[in-house]
């Protein structure tokens, strides 16, 4: 059984959301111009991880509907 998410909630989710997507979008623009190895590591790391919260999050949207 999927249970329905409360207004606040599908608000909070849409926040996350939008932060997550400014992460990726920063972070994907920031990959071209940094020369350091171990920034440009950290830095596709957080891309990936936040392109999967992306996904997770979206999920749940769906279901919740």
């Amino acid at each position: 059984m999927t249970k329905k998410l409360a207004m606040h909630e599908t608000l909070e989710v849409h926040e996350i959301l939008t932060l997550k997507t400014s992460c990726v979008m920063k972070g994907t623009a920031m990959l071209e111009l940094v020369e350091d190895e171990k920034l440009k590591k950290i830095l596709e790391e957080d891309v990936e991880t936040s392109t999967k919260a992306l996904d997770e999050l979206q999920k749940i949207l769906k279901k919740a509907q």
